[in-house]
């Protein structure tokens, strides 16, 4: 069985990425692996905690109301979620990555979306990149 590799954000683009890699987990009868990073620190707080926890609980739901085999994967470690999403992938030998975009202003284009740079250029597998609606 293979296996597809989504980066999971409770945003419009992270609830994106999550449909899209449903859609293909089915098509390719793989097993979905939901990574959802944060770096920690003082920003994440119990009450950022409590909410991230909350936020999986819905991805869990929505994944087993699915029907696809799953893993959740949350990572609070100190890395960028760039750095987790490809060393998952790669630990899993995923077949395929998927990751949400989101649309930024000129001058946003060049000193943000590094993430999203990072895994399209460094995967070891294709990497479907979705834009939310």
């Amino acid at each position: 069985m293979g296996t597809v590799v989504v980066g999971y954000v409770p945003k419009p683009e992270g609830e994106a990425a999550l449909q899209k890699a449903i859609d293909e987990a089915k098509l390719r009868r793989a097993k979905l692996v939901v990574v959802n990073s944060h770096r920690g620190g003082t920003d994440f707080d119990a009450d950022a905690s409590t909410q991230a926890e909350r936020d999986m609980n819905a991805v869990r739901k929505t994944l087993e109301s699915a029907g696809v085999d799953f893993d959740i994967r949350q990572l609070v470690r100190g890395f960028e979620p760039a750095e987790d999403l490809l060393s998952i992938a790669e630990a899993s030998a995923a077949e395929l990555v998927v990751i949400g975009l989101r649309r930024r202003s000129p001058v946003g284009k060049l000193i943000l979306g590094s993430n999203a740079q990072r895994v399209l250029l460094d995967a070891h597998c294709p990497v479907l990149a979705v834009k939310a609606d």
